[in-house]
């Protein structure tokens, strides 16, 4: 299992849907996990100390585990079917340990109320994490040192070098 945290919560400009981005701190993969609107909102309002005026569900879930005499450890993200990512709150109570199956929105809202730890399946991280590119100005200065570049800009260059500015001028229609 990786341990990984929030990152960020990002807006989709295409739907009304959010992605959860979760980060390993120990390298740097990030794993994005497409929630609804109302979860992300769950979760943004923990993740910046927000103060409701009524409990929340993920609140009041917490509250009813804690109530029944359980103690939530941990959540993990387990599983990746058919695009469909499968999450697990892990529930501590009378000795016994428990599984409850949760959608990871719901799973990654109550572990930040309740401050545990979220892991990631390394299968998970295999099959569906993202490692961003390097940074792009250096992809800029690897161009500039590539000479299988400048071959290709050549007959631009070229046909750049070739044109007649003077003649342009006379031929745009004005006398």
């Amino acid at each position: 299992m990786i341990e990984v945290n929030i990152d960020s919560i990002r807006v989709s400009l295409m739907s009304q849907h959010r992605v959860a981005i979760l980060k390993n701190d120990a390298g740097s993969r990030y794993l994005p996990i497409w929630i609804g609107p109302c979860e992300a909102d769950a979760i943004t309002v923990e993740l910046q100390d927000m103060e409701m005026a009524r409990p929340l569900t993920h609140d009041i879930l917490a509250k009813t585990i804690a109530s029944l005499g359980g103690e939530i450890s941990h959540v993990i993200i387990k599983d990746l079917k058919n695009d469909v990512f499968y999450a697990y709150i892990i529930i501590n109570q009378d000795g016994t340990q428990l599984e409850i199956d949760a959608r990871p929105s719901d799973a990654l809202a109550l572990a930040v109320r309740v401050q545990v730890p979220i892991f990631v399946e390394e299968k998970v991280m295999d099959k569906a994490s993202i490692v961003p590119e390097e940074d792009i100005m250096d992809q800029y200065s690897n161009l500039e040192n590539d000479t299988d570049n400048d071959r290709d800009l050549s007959a631009f260059s070229d046909f750049v070098d070739s044109l007649d500015l003077d003649d342009l001028e006379s031929n745009t229609g004005k006398d």
